[in-house]
């Protein structure tokens, strides 16, 4: 049975929502990344990067959340247009989402609510280019139904990912000045998949208290500096 290490973050979700919508029989394996458990040595013998999401596949490890999209795609089949005009939108949106959607995303959370200090430069830096990106996205949806045109695909899951948890970095108003990318979030809500990837946020207890051990564990480059 596929395995599937993960803690509950929006890339471990967009492959979790990829695995019900295959319709995949898996195994749930919780790395709690507060408590340092993706330092294990055996989670390093998956993904050497030491981070969620990763998968072992009938002995074949796979990490990170785009390679383990692509490669559960193809072997399935699935979720990646046979068009070729198509396939290049998709792994063209897909990666938009991969460098920069995602990362900025990542540094934005990072500097408003797990920096030692509060840095404004920094917040505007990342929280303004999240927003760029979101207005690119949201003038794209404006004329395509999905990120590679009227069929549903990896590109879109792993736009979900990260566009689903929008409110931990603009706030209470989250999607409403992206008016187009919110009725996307919505439709892919709506899908009979997602009431997997609900029940999976249910299935393990993760620490959520970021205290001084979770900040060693979850930023050991900064364990030396004063804070």
């Amino acid at each position: 049975m596929l395995k599937f290490y993960y803690h509950p973050t929006p890339n471990s979700m967009k492959v979790a929502l990829l695995l019900e919508e295959l319709g995949l029989q898996y195994e749930a394996i919780s790395v709690d990344i507060f408590k340092g458990e993706r330092h294990d040595p055996a989670f390093r013998q998956i993904n050497p990067n030491g981070k969620v999401p990763a998968i072992v596949d009938d002995g074949i490890a796979v990490f990170d959340s785009h390679a383990i999209l692509l490669y559960l795609a193809q072997k399935h089949g699935r979720f990646l247009p046979a068009d070729i005009a198509a396939n290049a939108a998709a792994l063209s949106w897909l990666q938009f989402v991969a460098t920069g959607l995602s990362p900025f995303s990542g540094q934005a959370v990072h500097f408003l609510h797990y920096a030692p200090e509060v840095l404004p430069y920094a917040q505007n830096r990342y929280v303004r280019e999240v927003e760029r990106h979101y207005q690119v996205l949201d003038d794209h949806l404006a004329a395509s139904k999905f990120l590679a045109g009227a069929d549903y695909s990896v590109a879109d899951m792993a736009l979900w990912g990260w566009a689903n948890s929008a409110g931990f970095i603009l706030g209470d108003k989250g999607l409403t000045d992206y008016p187009k990318l919110k009725d996307f979030v919505d439709r892919v809500a709506a899908r009979p998949a997602m009431a997997g990837v609900v029940a999976l946020r249910t299935k393990h207890q993760f620490k959520s208290e970021l205290d001084a051990e979770s900040r060693k564990a979850m930023f050991p480059q900064n364990s030396t500096i004063a804070v």
